[in-house]
């Protein structure tokens, strides 16, 4: 059922739409190299095989996976011999950025000459897998999952096709049934007709071979534990760890909590969901609530005892209570200001009046002259005294925000800042 021409492709709506760029490239048979960058099944194998037949150029594909830079010489060497010919090759590389550097170098020149058309495929963003001297090179192409009703056209030319499908088995599904496949395919094509595949055998058998009715049966057995599309480790991976965080970040429980249940469905450790979920509590929640951190902490212990699935609740719990809480980064800010200054400033003296003085020598030195006892001071605090180096003078970090436990601490720390500020004749309220 692979397309053989683009009106038979199924999704890519916006790359491949009547009178768009690549589209007019392909049909004139003006073909350039390019990257195809896309989510499996999305038809990027079936791209590159049109790109040849519309610029009657020879086909070869090799798999990063399984090739190695003999292979690659020997096909580069190939296409050589039919440049000389005059035939052009389009040489589809398939999960291009499996290959290291040395062995996506070994393209450039034979791009540059003209002499392969190259087509990488990859599921992984470019920007990050690709050299940069490859990518100069070529275009990308960003293909999308495709859409259920797309998969569900493709199934239903697949049910009527007697040539190369499977409409000489006179089966029956219902739409209903039909459009669970498709969105059971969650945007692979190849992966729907691979379910309609098996359940056409599944009905044949239960027809006697005389064809067959798709039942709710065959259905339950073929989509039974089903995964979605999920990359450990990949761009998906990150994709959806962000989001994840931006939805705890943003205050929408519900939305985290779906985030969370998507990347344990797809077969996320728990454990690292566990750390950046603790991560959230410190970075994002702060000292507006104290308790988050001891919650995340309390959820993680509670998980390394209990393990899926039962452990799972406790971090989803977290989750709920991470996302509806008060929210501050100002510790966070503060920290980076703080770093900032001591990269900035070096190795700056301690203030006499704050350094040790165990010894007699340093005490006579003036180690510690001058400090004073904060617990013997008006109200428990020596207003007057200084905590920075000498050379820097006085700095505030930490901006507590108006949420949560942060407004008692504003509060206070406004008050005692200008406190401090008239006792060192600086004026202020």
């Amino acid at each position: 059922m692979r397309p053989r021409t683009i009106d038979e492709m199924v999704g890519q709506s916006r790359l491949l739409a009547p009178g768009s760029a690549l589209r007019r490239s392909v049909e004139s048979g003006r073909v350039h190299s390019m990257v195809l960058w896309g989510p499996p099944g999305c038809g990027k194998t079936t791209l590159a095989l049109l790109l040849a037949k519309y610029a009657d150029a020879d086909f070869r594909a090799i798999s990063a996976v399984l090739s190695g830079l003999p292979d690659v010489r020997k096909v580069l060497a190939e296409a050589g011999q039919r440049f000389a010919g005059g035939r052009r090759t389009v040489l589809f590389v398939d999960e291009v950025h499996r290959f290291n550097k040395t062995q996506q170098d070994a393209f450039l020149p034979h791009i540059e000459r003209g002499t392969i058309v190259f087509v990488g495929a990859t599921t992984e963003n470019p920007s990050f897998e690709l050299n940069s001297a490859l990518l100069s090179r070529c275009r990308v192409h960003v293909m999308e999952a495709v859409s259920p009703d797309d998969i569900l056209d493709a199934l239903r030319r697949a049910l009527e096709d007697a040539g190369r499908g499977l409409g000489e088995r006179g089966l029956s599904i219902g739409d209903d049934q039909l459009r669970l496949i498709a969105t059971a395919a969650d945007g692979d094509v190849r992966r729907g007709l691979t379910l309609l595949e098996i359940a056409a055998e599944l009905a044949d058998e239960a027809g006697d071979g005389q064809g067959g009715t798709i039942t709710d049966a065959i259905l339950e057995q073929v989509l039974a534990d089903r995964t979605r599309r999920f990359d450990k480790g990949g761009e998906q991976f990150y994709d959806q760890t962000s989001a994840l965080h931006k939805s705890v970040r943003s205050s929408n429980p519900d939305a985290a909590l779906y985030w969370f249940a998507r990347m344990l469905d797809g077969g996320c450790d728990p454990n690292y969901l566990a750390r950046r979920l603790t991560r959230m509590a410190v970075e994002d929640i702060g000292l507006a609530d104290p308790r988050a951190l001891a919650m995340a902490i309390e959820a993680w212990d509670t998980y390394d005892r209990l393990g899926s699935p039962e452990g799972d609740l406790a971090l989803a719990q977290l989750v709920i209570y991470l996302a509806s809480t008060a929210k501050s980064n100002a510790g966070y800010v503060a920290f980076g200001a703080a770093k900032r200054d001591v990269r900035e400033h070096g190795t700056a003296e301690v203030p006499m009046h704050l350094r040790n003085a165990p010894t007699k020598l340093m005490k006579q030195l003036g180690y510690s002259k001058g400090y004073q006892y904060d617990h013997d001071a008006d109200g428990g605090v020596a207003l007057g005294q200084t905590g920075f180096p000498d050379a820097m003078g006085e700095r505030v970090y930490y901006e507590p925000v108006e949420r949560g436990l942060e407004i008692k601490l504003k509060e206070k720390l406004d008050r005692l800042r200008a406190q401090r500020g008239r006792a060192r004749g600086e004026g202020g309220a």
